[in-house]
């Protein structure tokens, strides 16, 4: 079990690792080395013996392994990413740098996305290193740049340049799962993510004659591009049901007592009320369109228009997406990724799964673990261009009022320490026994 100084350390890591600017603009826009300094320091007092790996100056990686006390059993990927996105310090009740500790809460960016479960890690580990405890299982721990980018000086780059460094793992857990989501009617929700939606980030350019304003033009560039951008914003896309998606359905509909009809998902997802939230992103593939780009001058009829758009496909409905973007951008305007991941799937019926669910209920009797998809996607969909299977594991057990699904990229992040104990001691139970 996780000691007290595991308790105490799991606070200052988190406000310590906040107070490490590692913003990522993108573009290149970031520097993690500090925040991977610490991390690796930390790691090394726990006897450990880090590697910090580099695809591009300051852009750094931190892996270390811990041996397990079964040979034959596979190696577990234990992962976390340094970043953090943009914070406007306007905006914030608390400088989201100050790491501030304030009436039993630790504000700032990346509270809890994510270096709240990096401190977990770091804590855990250290609190083994005390105790004279080993996993039954390999440990391989990464913390990673750039996964609020591209992910190509991060898990990208490890996956690719050091496959090596995760010889045996088969498996992954990292961000997005574990924590509590209050329904509204007194029940806990803990949701273990076992999926991801793939992601297709797209540009749009429509092409045309450029000309005066005031002259009649059938071929503006602008006008191609937003119809596009009109019939992708309102287009309907299909009812697709993934096995993690089901499971998520069914298990929903047992602990609120409704008959689990998945011929009719929206009238389902309305039964269920705010837990409605937990699915409903994941029953269809979407695409938002979020930037535009064209002209220079009001008078002047540009020869170019630019959209970019983040679509999301479920796993199984990328050739869906890419022909869906085929016929609604039609012949006027190309599109293109400008990036691209593949979307996952993990099963809910794994001892993996099961060895997490215990964990969680074993600190959260009163709680109902149930399994989920992302709408989004971590670092897991790197990694697992080596055969790793990756789950949503980073638990919080979380009061009423907290929204972790809106603090997420939000202002005011911040995690009750109260959390941060309830993560130390799961996590601790789950990676003695995984």
């Amino acid at each position: 079990m996780a000691d007290q100084q595991a308790l105490d350390e799991v606070v200052r890591f988190t406000s310590d690792l906040i107070r490490i600017d590692t913003t990522n603009r993108g573009g290149g826009d970031c520097r993690e080395r500090p925040a991977a300094e610490y991390a690796a320091e930390q790691l090394a007092g726990a006897g450990l013996e880090p590697l910090m790996l580099e695809r591009t100056e300051g852009r750094t990686n931190v892996v270390a392994r811990i041996e397990g006390s079964d040979p034959s059993a596979d190696a577990l990927l234990v992962h976390g990413h340094l970043d953090v996105v943009p914070a406007e310090a306007a905006d914030w009740s608390v400088h989201p740098f100050s790491g501030e500790i304030r009436d039993g809460v630790v504000w700032g960016r990346g509270a809890v996305d994510m270096k709240n479960m990096d401190a977990m890690i770091l804590a855990v580990v250290r609190s083994w290193a005390r105790q004279g405890v080993r996993p039954r299982r390999d440990l391989v721990i990464a913390f990673t740049a750039d996964e609020e980018a591209s992910a190509e000086d991060g898990s990208g780059f490890l996956a690719d340049e050091h496959p090596e460094l995760f010889e045996g793992c088969t498996e992954g857990i990292s961000e997005s799962g574990a924590f509590t989501f209050h329904d509204g009617a007194g029940r806990e929700i803990y949701p273990i993510a076992a999926g991801e939606r793939g992601t297709g980030w797209l540009k749009l350019t429509a092409r045309g004659r450029a000309g005066h304003g005031s002259k009649v033009n059938k071929e503006n560039a602008v006008t191609r591009l937003a119809a596009a951008v009109t019939r992708l914003g309102e287009h309907e896309w299909p009812l697709r049901l993934t096995p993690t998606v089901r499971a998520a359905l069914t298990e929903l509909a047992a602990l609120y007592g409704i008959a689990t009809d998945l011929t009719d998902v929206d009238a389902l997802l309305e039964k269920l009320g705010p837990a409605a939230k937990l699915v409903e992103a994941t029953v269809r593939n979407s695409a938002n369109p979020t930037m535009l780009e064209a002209g220079y001058k009001l008078n002047v009829i540009p020869g170019e228009a630019v959209a970019y758009v983040d679509g999301r496909y479920l796993p199984g409905g990328e050739d869906e997406f890419r022909t869906t973007l085929d016929r609604l951008t039609g012949p006027d305007v190309e599109w293109e990724f400008s990036h691209r991941e593949v979307a996952l799937q993990a099963p809910v019926d794994s001892p993996t799964y099961a060895n997490m669910r215990a964990a969680v209920e074993e600190y959260a009797p009163e709680g109902h673990v149930v399994p989920y998809c992302m709408s989004g996607g971590t670092d897991a969909k790197q990694f697992s261009r080596l055969g790793i299977t990756g789950y949503g594991f980073a638990p919080l057990k979380l009061p009423e009022g907290f929204d972790y699904q809106a603090l997420f990229h939000g202002v005011d992040e911040r995690v009750p320490v109260e959390a941060l104990h309830f993560g130390v001691r799961v996590l601790d139970r789950f990676l003695r026994t995984a």
